[in-house]
C-alpha cells in the first residue's frame, strides 16, 4: 500500500491510494450526523479509505446534546465486526461508544480472535459533551481489564482519564497517563481535551499529552480555534489516528497527521445548529 507520508493531503486536495484499504469503526450512531459513526466515516472517507461500521447503539441527538439512545444486542454487534474482518482489508480499527458492559466484554473477546496485526485506537467514550452518560457505570471495570490491554492507541480526555483512573479531574496530565499506562501496556496514550494559554502576547494552543509504552511524554499542539463547532472531535480525532495508521503511517507521525487534520476541520466549520456543531470532515475536498 501507498505510505501516507509519501502523499500530501492539506486543504483542497483529495487522497486518492493506489490500492484499496479499510478501517473499521465500532461506536454508536448520532442522529445528528456530528459525531460518532457518522463523524468516523467521513474521517475515513476524508483519507481515502473504505469505512465500515460496526454499529453499538443508536442514539437520539442533535447539536445541543443526547437525547436518548439504546444499545445494540451483544451477538449482533459481535456479528458486524466479524462480516466485517472476514471479507474486507481492514488495516486498522477505532472504538466509540460501546454503552454497556457486556458489548465491551464481546468486542474485547471478537478482537482477541480476529484483531491480529491489526491496530486498534480505543477512544474511551464514556460521557458527551452535553454531559450525558454514554457508558454504563459498570462497563468501565470491564473496559480496563478486557478493552484497554488490547489497545495501540488510547485518547481519553481529561474526564475520562480521571474516571478510568480514580484520580481527581485536576490531576496532572502526565500523571494520568501514566497511570492509565498501567491499564494499557502496549497503547500510546494521549490525554485530549485542553489547551495551555501563554502570555498575553503568545497565541493560545490546543495542547494533547502524548505518552509512549517506554514512558516517554511528548506533546502535540495546534494553534486554538474559537468556535462552536466542536461536536464530535474527540470521534473524529481517534478516526483520524486509526486512518494514518490503516494508511501504514508510524504512530508517531499519525499523531502529528491526524491533529492537523483535526485542526483544519475545526478551522473549516461553519457553524449549523442551535448548539455545537460538527467540524467541517470534508475540508480535504474542493467544493
Amino acid at each position: 500500500m501507498k505510505d501516507a507520508s509519501n502523499t500530501k493531503q492539506g486543504e483542497g486536495e483529495t487522497a486518492r491510494w493506489s490500492v484499496p484499504v479499510a478501517a473499521l469503526t465500532i461506536a454508536g450512531s448520532d442522529s445528528g450526523g456530528g459525531a460518532g459513526i457518522q463523524a468516523d466515516l467521513r474521517t475515513f472517507a476524508a483519507h481515502g479509505l473504505l469505512g465500515t461500521t460496526a454499529i453499538t447503539a443508536i442514539t437520539a441527538q442533535n447539536t445541543r446534546g443526547v437525547i436518548a439512545w439504546e444499545a445494540v444486542s451483544p451477538s449482533l454487534v459481535v456479528a458486524q465486526v466479524e462480516a466485517v474482518l472476514d471479507d474486507l482489508p481492514v488495516r486498522a480499527a477505532k472504538t466509540g461508544m460501546l454503552a454497556t458492559r457486556d458489548i465491551i466484554a464481546a468486542v474485547a473477546a471478537t478482537w482477541e480472535r480476529w484483531g491480529e496485526g491489526i491496530p486498534l485506537v480505543v477512544d474511551p467514550v464514556i460521557v458527551s459533551t452535553s454531559g450525558h452518560r454514554l457508558l454504563d457505570a459498570d462497563a468501565e471495570r470491564a473496559m480496563i481489564e478486557q478493552l484497554l490491554p488490547l489497545a495501540a492507541v488510547v485518547t481519553p480526555n481529561r474526564p475520562e482519564a480521571a474516571a478510568l483512573t480514580g484520580l481527581a479531574l485536576d490531576t496532572p496530565a502526565e500523571v494520568l497517563a501514566h497511570a492509565l499506562a498501567a491499564m494499557a501496556p502496549r497503547a500510546v496514550i494521549v490525554i485530549k481535551g485542553g489547551h495551555r494559554v501563554g502570555p498575553a502576547t503568545e497565541v493560545a494552543s490546543a495542547t494533547d499529552l502524548v505518552r509512549s509504552p517506554d514512558g516517554a511524554v511528548t506533546w502535540l499542539e495546534a494553534p486554538w480555534v474559537e468556535t462552536t463547532s466542536t461536536h464530535g472531535t474527540g470521534c473524529t480525532l481517534s478516526a483520524a489516528i486509526a486512518a494514518r495508521l490503516a494508511l501504514g503511517s508510524p504512530t508517531h507521525e499519525a499523531l502529528i497527521r491526524a491533529k492537523d487534520y483535526l485542526s483544519r476541520a475545526i478551522a473549516n466549520a461553519l457553524p449549523i445548529g442551535h448548539g455545537h456543531g460538527p467540524v467541517d470532515h470534508l475540508h480535504v475536498f474542493d467544493r
